[in-house]
């Protein structure tokens, strides 16, 4: 089996359009916790690519973050770029969360098919995508002495990536019986990234969360009524 958009320069280019914007957001961290350009570099190839590096370590193969030379430089460029346009990029803050939940959903899709294609489990492949899509941000707070966005943010972040795991299980095994053809497969890809940037964005638009622990008022133990 192939990832639908191997092959497809314009699915590729979005892929450097996401590490680009997703090593910016890495970046944008680091500066406001007033860190040098090496730090803001760092911080950046590690939140665009370090879950590619976490999946391809589990599954056995070269890590994407030091392999792909065109991925790398992306990467390490974001960095550069954070470093004089910072001002600019926080002004942008829906234009820059748009585009770090396309980060998300893209990295989503894209890790669970390849680690499909290298023959994993439905359920393997789904965990090394969301290794994918959150690994990066993880590692990059845990750096950075900051609770990580995927614990401190109360809006949906790991809900939307998980979702968009599990629907590209579902479609690769669809076109693996032949149930569907490359071309449908590719189109519900997509359709899977804006599923997941949309419950992103609609989350923080109408303060939606996941709910917390259920309110309690009293504690039952065990032989509790009979000790009444």
């Amino acid at each position: 089996m192939q990832i639908a958009w191997a092959n497809n320069a314009f699915l590729q280019v979005i892929e450097y359009i996401a590490v680009f914007c997703c090593g910016m957001v890495g970046g944008s961290a680091t500066v406001r916790k007033g860190y040098d350009i090496t730090a803001i570099i760092i911080a950046s190839w590690l939140t665009a690519l370090g879950g590619g590096i976490i999946r391809d370590v589990m599954l056995g193969v070269p890590p994407v973050g030091v392999n792909d030379k065109g991925l790398v430089i992306t990467a390490l460029a974001s960095g550069v770029a954070m470093a004089f346009i910072y001002p600019e990029v926080d002004e942008l803050r829906w234009s820059m969360l748009t585009l770090d939940a396309l980060a998300m959903a893209l990295f989503a899709v894209e890790g669970t098919a390849k680690a499909l294609t290298l023959g994993s489990s439905g359920m393997t492949a789904a965990f090394m995508g969301m290794f994918t899509a959150l690994g990066g941000g993880l590692i990059r707070d845990t750096l950075i002495n900051k609770v990580p966005m995927i614990i401190a943010d109360k809006h949906w972040y790991f809900v939307p990536a998980a979702v968009g795991c599990v629907c590209t299980v579902g479609i690769c095994r669809m076109t693996q019986h032949g149930v569907i053809d490359v071309r449908i497969e590719m189109a519900l890809e997509l359709v899977t990234v804006v599923l997941v940037v949309a419950m992103r964005l609609l989350s923080v638009k109408f303060d939606i969360s996941v709910p917390g622990a259920i309110a309690r008022n009293h504690v039952y133990l065990p032989g509790e009524e009979h000790r009444r």
